[in-house]
């Protein structure tokens, strides 16, 4: 799979229109570059402590839901809850991603399409997993975590997870 970018979704989109980029695709792009700076804060914030916010995010999750670890819940085994950390983990790793990339494209492509059914399908309730991202999200604390543009450029992706698993 190829990661997409607003640079490489811009380009494709002209080329398969068979024209130069418009200035407004070139605006865009510029956007996207002139954020660079503060997404790689985010990405390198995020991976100095992504064990501290898996955790604290997965503890949020079961303190909302504590059902879920009733028998015959999605957290009835410590194998379980133990996927459901790995999953957040996996999620923000994504999150990491897409700000390096500038794009959504690392998320949309491995871990959006079809999240919904497969949580459905295997009887694990999504809105667990909204609750950690909004809790994360939540949590930011600018200037102690990161600068306030990085901020928003990691408040944006959690968003954007949000609103795709909702």
């Amino acid at each position: 799979m190829k990661m997409k970018s607003v640079i490489t979704t811009t380009i494709s989109a002209a080329d398969a229109a068979g024209r130069f980029p418009t200035s407004s695709d070139l605006e865009s792009i510029q956007g996207n570059i002139q954020r660079a700076a503060a997404r790689l804060e985010a990405a390198e914030k995020i991976a100095e402590n992504h064990e501290a916010v898996v955790k604290e995010a997965g503890d949020a999750c079961f303190a909302k839901y504590s059902y879920l670890k009733n028998p015959g819940e999605a957290g009835d085994s410590q194998e379980k809850i133990n996927k459901c950390y790995r999953d957040i983990d996996h999620y923000m790793r994504l999150i990491n991603y897409s700000l390096v990339v500038g794009g959504t494209g690392p998320l949309d492509e491995w871990g959006i399409a079809g999240a919904r059914e497969v949580y459905r399908a295997l009887n694990l309730p999504a809105a667990s997993y909204v609750a950690a991202f909004a809790f994360a999200r939540d949590r930011l604390c600018v200037p102690r975590d990161m600068s306030a543009q990085a901020g928003v450029e990691y408040e944006a992706a959690l968003d954007y997870v949000i609103n795709s698993l909702s």
